[in-house]
């Protein structure tokens, strides 16, 4: 079977991207480009934590309605929420109802803002493990790595909470920490010179 099947345009795509109408989308401006914006690694790293146990389509579709509920996923703002802001995101049907989730992102807020308390971004922490695209496995091949299973440690060291190897490396798939689009895939060099053009604190040099 082929790792690749026609997009709209006839121009070959991941397969993964037409197993769901919202796929197709993502996967052509958002998955595998390279971000710096401390708010958006905030926001992908705790719906990678609320999909843990579920599929990436339920999340997607729940997105706009997790970014309600969550402020934007503001994390100087999540950082105050209280008991009161647990109790109402457990009654918002809108999102994923799920108390060690919703907690973990209220904890995860105020680890992000300890670290810039101490001088350094999100960005910064994480593209410091940023692997060698030499010494990758092949695409979508695999569901963890060196790297993952290294920055999950150094983010449970720091205090994160649903950060296993598992959820970081999809985390740095979609994050363009990795360019796990296949070979053929009209995606894949397009990832390729955003991360060429791409720079952010902590990033390889």
């Amino acid at each position: 079977m082929s790792a690749t099947i026609p997009g709209p345009d006839g121009k070959p795509r991941c397969r993964w991207c037409a197993a769901a109408p919202e796929f197709l989308h993502y996967h052509d401006t958002e998955w595998g480009f390279p971000v710096a914006d401390d708010r958006r690694l905030f926001e992908k790293l705790s719906l990678e934590g609320f999909q843990s146990g579920l599929s990436w389509r339920t999340i997607l579709v729940k997105r706009d309605n997790f970014r309600e509920a969550f402020h934007g996923f503001d994390f100087d703002r999540i950082a105050g929420y209280t008991s009161r802001d647990v109790e109402r995101l457990l009654a918002d049907a809108g999102i994923v109802r799920h108390r060690g989730k919703i907690e973990a992102v209220i904890n995860n807020a105020r680890r992000a803002c300890a670290l810039a308390e101490r001088g350094e971004s999100l960005a910064a922490f994480v593209w410091k493990f940023e692997p060698d695209p030499a010494a990758l496995a092949a695409p979508q091949t695999v569901s963890t790595s060196p790297e993952s299973i290294a920055l999950s440690k150094a983010l449970k060291k720091d205090g994160w909470k649903f950060v296993g190897p598992t959820t970081v490396y999809a985390f740095m798939q979609a994050m363009g920490l990795v360019n796990d689009h296949v070979d053929g895939c009209v995606v894949r060099g397009q990832a390729e010179r955003a991360r060429g053009g791409f720079g952010c604190p902590g990033a390889r040099g």
